[in-house]
C-alpha cells in the first residue's frame, strides 16, 4: 500500500476524512454482550445521542476489496451507531494497517483520549452542562477532565495518550519538573505499571531539586538514603526489564516452534502409543501444550 509522505516523514492518515457506509466497514473484533452493559459503553451511547460523534473512528482501506474498509479504532462507537440504525459515519483513513496498536492496546477510551474529546466538544461550542448529561457525570467531573493536562509536559501526554492511567496520577506527576515527568512516564511504560501507588512511589523517590517548587512530596515521606536506594533499585529493575524485553522475541519464537513440533508428534499414533505406555505423565503435559497452540 502506498503511503503519503511529507519529505521523508510518512503520514499516518490521509488528508481528509471520508463519510463511509457502515456496511462497508469490517470490524476486526466483536463487541461482547457484557461490554454493551458496561458504564463506558453507556457513556459513549449517551454522548453520541446528545452531541454526535466527536472523535471519528479510524479505518484503513481493504487492499483486497476496493471500496471497503477495516475498522482499526472505534468499535464501540460503530456498534452504538449500528444499534441506533445509522447507516453512515465520518472516518479518519489510516495509511497503513496498525490493527495491533489500536486493537491490542486501546480496548477502551483512555483518560487522555477522553480529555481531548471533551476539549473538542467545548471548541465546537457545547456547554459543560450538556457534556455532563451526555457522559452521565457531574459538571465538576467534566471540568477536572478538561484540565487534565494542565502542568503536564507534551512529551508525557504523548507517551501516555493510549494508556489507562488513573485520574489522580496526573496530580502526582504535576509535582515533578518536566524532565522528571518524562522519566517517570518512561518508567511507567517500561514497567507497564500505571497505578496511583506506583506513580506516588516515583514521586516519593524524586530528589527535592526535581520537584516543582511548592509541590513537595507528602509530609512524612522518605529519607534521602531511602530515596537513593529506591532510585538505584528502580534503575536496576528498568535495566533488567529492557534485557528481558530484548530477549522476548527470540524466546517466543523458540516456544512457538517447540509447541508446533510437539503438536506434530502427537499426530503420530505410534509416538502417542509409546508415550501412553511408558511416559503417560509427559503425554499429559504435551497435550496441554498442544492445546495452547490450538487456542492461540
Amino acid at each position: 500500500m502506498t503511503r503519503s509522505r511529507i519529505g521523508s516523514v510518512s503520514r499516518a492518515f490521509e488528508d481528509a476524512t471520508l463519510r463511509i457506509a457502515i456496511a462497508d466497514i469490517t470490524p476486526l473484533r466483536e463487541v461482547r454482550p457484557e461490554v454493551r452493559k458496561s458504564v463506558k459503553y453507556g457513556q459513549i451511547a449517551a454522548s453520541i445521542a446528545e452531541v454526535g460523534i466527536i472523535e471519528p473512528p479510524v479505518v484503513v482501506r481493504d487492499p483486497l476489496s476496493p471500496g471497503h474498509f477495516r475498522l482499526l479504532d472505534g468499535h464501540l462507537r460503530i456498534d452504538v451507531l449500528l444499534t441506533r440504525g445509522d447507516r453512515e459515519v465520518v472516518c479518519l483513513i489510516a495509511t497503513e494497517d496498525e490493527a495491533f496498536t489500536y486493537n491490542r492496546r486501546v480496548s477502551r477510551i483512555a483518560i487522555i483520549q477522553e480529555h481531548r474529546m471533551i476539549l473538542a466538544a467545548v471548541e465546537r461550542g457545547l456547554s459543560e452542562e450538556r457534556l455532563a448529561r451526555a457522559l452521565n457525570v457531574n459538571v465538576a467531573n467534566i471540568r477536572k477532565k478538561r484540565n487534565l493536562l494542565v502542568g503536564i509536559c507534551p512529551e508525557v501526554a504523548e507517551m501516555l495518550k493510549d494508556r489507562h492511567v488513573p485520574f489522580n496520577a496526573f496530580a502526582e506527576l504535576r509535582r515533578l519538573k518536566p524532565m522528571r515527568q518524562i522519566r517517570a512516564a518512561e518508567l511507567m511504560v517500561a514497567m507497564n505499571r500505571y497505578s496511583l501507588g506506583y506513580v506516588r512511589s516515583i514521586v516519593a523517590a524524586t530528589p527535592a531539586n526535581q520537584l516543582v517548587e511548592g509541590k513537595a512530596a507528602t509530609p512524612g515521606g522518605l529519607t534521602s538514603d531511602q530515596i537513593d536506594l529506591m532510585t538505584e533499585e528502580s534503575a536496576r529493575l528498568d535495566r533488567e526489564f529492557k534485557l528481558i524485553e530484548q530477549a522476548y522475541g527470540a524466546d517466543h519464537l523458540d516456544l512457538v516452534l517447540a509447541v508446533a513440533y510437539l503438536a506434530a508428534l502427537l499426530e503420530n499414533a505410534r509416538v502417542v502409543r509409546h508415550l501412553a505406555q511408558h511416559h503417560s505423565d509427559l503425554l499429559s503435559e504435551f497435550h496441554k501444550l498442544a492445546s495452547l497452540r490450538a487456542a492461540a
